[in-house]
This record gives C-alpha cells, structure tokens and sequence, in this order.
C-alpha cells in the first residue's frame, strides 16, 4: 500500500508531476531557444547578443534561486500540493506577460517573476512522488518524472519552429494554466500529514545550519549537480559563439542544440535510473555520469571546423552524458527528513540553476584571459572536481526509510 492509499492515485500523482515538470522545463529553456530572434525583434544589436542574452537567463535563474526559498519552506510548511499550484499558476501568468515585452530591461524583470515561479515545479513534483512510494521503486517514479520532464525542451523548440517568439511565449502559458486544472483532485503526501499533525518544527531553513554535519550535507547535495547547468546554460547555449571559435562550417543552432540535448538528457534520465535500480547506488550512478560529461565535452571542444550535423551529435550526447538531474534531485531528497525535504529538494536544483551566475562571470573572466574554448576546459574540471568531491561525501541512501523527521 502506497502512501496515498491506491495505484491510481499514485500514478495521477506521477503524470501529475510529469506533465509539470514537461511544461517547467518547456518554460525554463524557451528563451535560450528564442534568443537570437526575440532580441532582433526587440532592437538588440548583434554585438550585445551574448552578453545581453546572459543578463536575462541571469535574471531568471536569479528568480529561480530565490524562488527556490519561497516555495520550499511553504512546501514543508503547508504542504506539497500548496507549491504545484502556486507555482505553476505564476510561471504561466509569467510567460504569458513575456509575449507583450518590447525592452531588455522588462524582458529580464519578467524573466524573474517567471523564474521565481518555476522554481517550486521540480522540488515539489519530487518530494510528493518519493513520499508517495515505496524506497525500493521510488526511483522508478522520479526516473518517469525527469524523463517525460525533459522532453518539454524538445516541445519547446517545435512551437518556436511553427509559431513566432511572442506565440512560443503563449503556448508555454497557456499550457501551464491547463495543467492547473488537472491537479484538482491529487492528493497530499501521507507523510507530511502525519508530521504535521506533530509539534515538529517545518520548512525552517536556519535549521540547515544548526549543525555542522547537516551544512555540510547540504552544500554536498547541492554541488554534485553544478556540471549540468553549466553544459546546457553555456556550452549548448552559446553553441553560435562555441561554434565560431571552432572554425565551424556554419553558425550553430543553439535551439536545435537545446532540443537535441534535453532529448540525450531524458534518455540519459532513464539510463540513470536503471543504473541505479540495478546497482542500488544512486551514488555510482551520477559518478558514471560526471566521468561521461567530462569526456563528452573533451571531444565537444576538440571538434575543429565542426558542422552543424556534428554539432547535433554533439548535442545529443551532452545531454546524455548530463541525465542524472532526477537522480541528483532524488539523493537531495533523500538526505533530509519530511520537515526538511520539500526546502532541500526544492532549494537545491535552483540553487545549482541559479550558480550558473557566479558560474557564468567567473567563465567570462576566464574568456577574457585567456579564449572562450580553454575557458570552458578551465571551468568543466573545476565544476567536475567539485561535484566528483560531493558525491564522494554523502552517504548512499538507495533504500532509505524516508518518514522521519530532522531533530
């Protein structure tokens, strides 16, 4: 018997969560697909396209960090289902407002709002899954959720192949709002009810730090994922600017490169979790996946005079070689107790989307000392070595009970 008390309501909880995290992720990579010709529609001139183009995705993984404030403490607080309504319904009114925008300056400022918004979507579609299932076949369940999720980038760059800029915007929305509407009826996570039916202290995220060894078990959660973001939010991302210091034969999509790599990365989702499943190790699995990026990203970078057919190999595999965002978002979530989890499991993701800030201005200063190509080795192996060290300091909790609560 499951949490919720029947399969059905499980597997509403799972599509439920799916779908979110599909429109989430079609809303968190619409602008870096839509870049290029939304800003030429807006005035921005060709010189400032990259720059300009990291003060937004800036802004919105800045919303992204401190939505993942909000949402986790009102996730422990006042319960899961809270967070995947409120968050979906200002993301989508938030993408919506995108499509009327005709400034950088309010381009950037919703992109904010919406990030604040998107924030809440993974965290909590995780959380609620795990508390929902069994530990032996949770996996299972978060591994559907990441891979249906993902797909929503591949979504993303059709609409803007059919529709123009303003309308991919709307789509998003649109299909947000819609969403809303089937969450009425899921249920609450059986084990938040009970621990907050208790005087345990919940969403409280001073108690992260009150001791030393729960610190530092969270800066270990949030720095195995630190690689990924800076795969897809710079090297795929600024695949134009990549591309020309390759030599390549002509400029690279990073809208085909976006979908291509979110396609890899819900595959490489599936692979990570079987991996993990057979192995009882969520730990080796991201640990196989660190080692894979690395390599991936060697040849990436080695790829002189690339085309745009190799480019969407490329793409392909970085993608893969980063699937284990949905096993990093589970080992976070099984770290911390039901008083904790929804803060933990929604903080950590944005907080590794929102370190591609400092991530992104210390590859700029590497970009300006020495080129855009050694600067991307120089912060791979960093970001790498980090995350490698993390994954190392946590403890393996596979088959970990999850109801419990952090004293």
């Amino acid at each position: 018997m499951t949490q919720t008390g029947t399969k059905k309501n499980l597997w509403l909880i799972i599509l439920v969560a799916s779908l979110g995290y599909f429109v989430d992720i079609y809303d968190l990579v619409i602008f870096s697909i839509v870049r290029v010709p939304s800003f030429k529609d807006i005035g921005i001139q060709e010189a400032a396209m990259r720059t300009d183009g990291e003060y937004v995705i800036n802004m919105q993984m800045a919303g992204l960090l401190i939505g993942g404030f909000i949402w986790g403490i009102i996730g422990d607080k006042y319960g899961r289902l809270k967070v995947l309504f409120g968050s979906i319904l200002l993301y989508s009114l938030g993408n919506i407002a995108n499509g009327f925008v005709h400034d950088i300056h309010a381009y950037a400022i919703i992109r904010f709002i919406a990030g604040i918004g998107l924030a809440g979507e993974l965290g909590a579609g995780i959380t609620l899954v795990s508390e929902s299932m069994s530990k032996e076949k949770r996996g299972y369940g978060t591994m559907i959720v990441a891979g249906i999720g993902v797909l929503g980038a591949a979504a993303a760059f059709f609409v803007s192949k059919h529709f123009d800029w303003r309308n991919a915007y709307f789509v998003g929305g649109g299909m947000g709002l819609l969403l809303l509407l089937m969450r009425v009826g899921i249920f609450e996570s059986g084990m938040f009810t009970t621990a907050s039916s208790t005087d345990v202290v919940r969403g409280k995220f001073s108690m992260i730090f009150a001791t030393r060894e729960r610190f530092l078990r969270y800066i270990y959660c949030l720095c195995i994922g630190l690689p990924l973001w800076f795969v897809v939010g710079i090297l795929i991302t600024q695949a134009p600017e990549f591309g020309k210091a390759l030599g390549a034969t002509e400029p690279l999509s990073a809208g085909k490169g976006i979908m291509l790599a979110y396609i890899g990365l819900s595959i490489g989702e599936v692979i990570a979790g079987f991996i993990a499943q057979m192995t009882k190790s969520r730990r080796l699995a991201i640990l196989v996946f660190h080692i894979l990026s690395v390599i991936v990203v060697f040849v990436y970078l080695n790829s002189k005079g690339i085309t745009p057919e190799r480019f969407s190999y490329m793409a392909f595999f970085l993608g893969l070689s980063v699937g284990y965002w949905a096993s990093f978002v589970t080992v976070a979530s099984e770290q911390f107790g039901t008083n904790l989890r929804a803060t933990v499991t929604t903080t950590a993701p944005n907080f590794v989307r929102g370190a591609l800030i400092p991530t992104t201005l210390l590859f700029e200063f590497f970009v300006h000392r020495f080129d855009i190509i050694t600067a991307a080795y120089v912060m791979m192996a960093i970001l790498t070595v980090i995350a490698i060290f993390s994954i190392s300091q946590l403890k393996e909790s596979f088959n970990k009970d999850l109801n419990y609560v952090e004293e």
